[in-house]
């Protein structure tokens, strides 16, 4: 690939549509929105800011808040294996609704996959406390 995957997804406005889209999912999703905190602005703006890195954007995410640390940063949330199936499901169907090209949603749902299977906590003796950020909140 020639562009990076940020690039081929759209930028920041196809990262930030991308995120919009998972999030009204989530919003429709009872089980789902359960797990997620009463004001959803926070965690958008930093799914953007993680994706925008994560897909070989700018690194603003990690000058903000230091290294993402996911699997701990999620801690204080239980997730099962219900949840990161579903995370990706609307996920990909975020990623479809936006129009993001067959050919990069594949190479970035190759490693979305273990990722969310990366963040199952649930039955696990983790510290659920959040552990905030490193330089700012």
């Amino acid at each position: 690939m020639s562009t990076t995957l940020f690039d081929a997804a759209g930028g920041t406005e196809g990262v930030s549509q991308i995120v919009e889209a998972f999030y009204r999912r989530i919003e429709a999703d009872q089980f789902m929105r359960s797990i997620y905190p009463e004001d959803l602005e926070p965690g958008k703006a930093k799914l953007k800011l993680f994706f925008e890195q994560w897909l070989g954007g700018g690194p603003v995410y990690s000058q903000k808040f230091g290294h993402p640390r996911l699997r701990a940063r999620h801690f204080p949330f239980v997730i099962g294996d219900r949840h990161a199936g579903l995370w990706l499901r609307y996920m990909r169907e975020a990623w479809h609704e936006c129009g993001v090209p067959a050919q990069v949603e594949t190479v970035a749902f190759e490693r979305l996959g273990p990722l969310a299977r990366h963040m199952v906590n649930e039955g696990q003796d983790v510290p659920r406390e959040p552990i905030g950020d490193a330089f700012m909140q």
